[in-house]
C-alpha cells in the first residue's frame, strides 16, 4: 500500500503554493477545495485545482483532492477534478458507507475511459462517522485509508480541544482498530499549533504509538518532523533484521520455536518485524542498516 506519513494540506484557490507543493517532499499532497476555500472562490480554486493535476509536476507526491461534503459541492467538485487524474478522493465529513457509495457513483460517470480509477480516503469528522467507521472503511474497494478529523468532532461534542489530546484517545483508537480490521492505512487528525515544535513530536509519537500509519499536516514546516517520528529508526531496524534472521535460522533447523535474545518470538513479533523491514526497504534505509 502506498506511502502515506505525511499528508500535506494546500488550499486550492493559492496558485503560488500550489505550484511548490511537490517539492514539500510530502508522501501525499492534498489540495484542498473544502475548508479552506470561501463560498465565493469556490469555482475558481476548483478551476485551478484541475489544471495543476494536468500541467504541475508533483514528483513523487500522491495527488489527493479533498472535495467538498457531499450535501454540498462534491458532484461539481468530482465532474471537474476526477477527469484531470487525482490518484486519490479524501471525502470530508463522511457520515456512513452510504456517503462513500455516493461518492463512487458520482467517480465512475466521469472517469475517463482507461483511467487508472481513483482511491478513496473518507475522513471521520462526527459522532455518527466514528460510530460506522468500520462500515465505511469497507464500503468499496476503492477505500485505502479512513483520516482524522478532531477539530469538527471536538466541536460537535463541545469538547475542549487540547494538545494533549485526552478528549479524542478514544476516537483515535475507534479509527485505528476500523481501519486495521478492514485491512487499510489510518491517518490521524493534524497538530494545529505550527509552531510548537516540541508538541507536534509527542503528539506524532503518540500517534505512532497508537498505530497511525501517518499523519495529516496543515504546515509545509511539519512534514519532515513527521516522517522522522513514522520513519522506523535504526534500533527498531536493527532489531527486526534479527528477527527476520532468527526466523531463518530455526527454518534451516527445522525449528518450530523461535528465540531472539533469549526471548520466545510468535507470529504476532515476526509480522511486526516484517513490517518495519518492508517499510525501511520503501524508504532506502534497508542497505545502511545491513552494513
Amino acid at each position: 500500500m502506498r506511502l502515506r506519513r505525511t499528508m500535506q494540506f494546500i488550499p486550492g484557490n493559492n496558485p503560488g503554493m500550489v505550484q511548490n507543493g511537490g517539492v514539500l517532499g510530502a508522501d501525499s499532497i492534498i489540495l484542498d477545495v473544502e475548508d479552506a476555500i470561501t463560498l465565493r472562490e469556490k469555482d475558481a480554486a476548483r478551476l485551478l485545482v484541475a489544471s495543476a493535476l494536468h500541467s504541475i509536476n508533483f514528483y513523487k507526491s500522491e495527488k489527493v483532492v479533498r472535495i467538498n461534503s457531499i450535501d454540498t459541492f462534491a458532484r461539481e467538485d468530482i465532474n471537474m477534478i476526477v477527469p484531470c487524474g487525482p490518484e486519490a478522493i479524501l471525502i470530508p465529513k463522511t457520515h456512513c458507507a452510504a456517503d462513500v457509495h455516493q461518492v463512487v457513483e458520482w467517480i465512475k460517470a466521469v472517469e475517463r475511459p482507461g483511467q487508472k480509477p481513483v482511491k478513496l480516503i473518507p475522513q471521520i469528522e462526527s459522532p455518527q462517522g466514528l460510530i460506522e467507521a468500520y462500515a465505511i472503511a469497507v464500503a468499496d474497494p476503492r477505500v485505502e485509508a479512513l483520516a482524522l478529523g478532531a477539530e469538527d468532532y471536538t466541536a460537535t461534542l463541545s469538547a475542549q480541544r487540547t494538545k494533549e489530546g485526552t478528549e479524542i484517545l478514544t476516537m483515535r483508537m475507534i479509527v485505528v482498530n476500523a481501519a486495521a480490521a478492514a485491512g487499510i492505512q489510518s491517518i490521524d487528525t493534524p497538530f494545529t499549533d505550527v509552531n510548537d515544535e516540541d508538541g507536534l513530536i509527542r503528539d506524532t509519537l503518540l500517534a505512532k504509538q497508537l498505530g497511525f500509519k501517518g499523519k495529516l499536516s496543515i504546515n509545509p514546516r511539519h512534514v519532515d518532523i513527521i516522517h522522522q517520528v513514522f520513519s522506523p529508526t535504526a534500533k527498531e531496524v536493527e532489531w527486526a533484521l534479527r528477527i527476520i534472521s532468527g526466523l531463518k535460522q530455526a527454518a534451516k533447523e527445522g525449528s518450530g520455536v523461535i528465540t531472539v535474545d533469549g526471548k520466545m518470538v510468535d507470529k504476532p513479533i515476526v509480522d511486526r518485524a516484517e513490517r518495519v523491514v518492508q517499510l525501511a526497504r520503501t524508504l532506502g534505509l534497508l542497505k545502511e542498516a545491513e552494513k
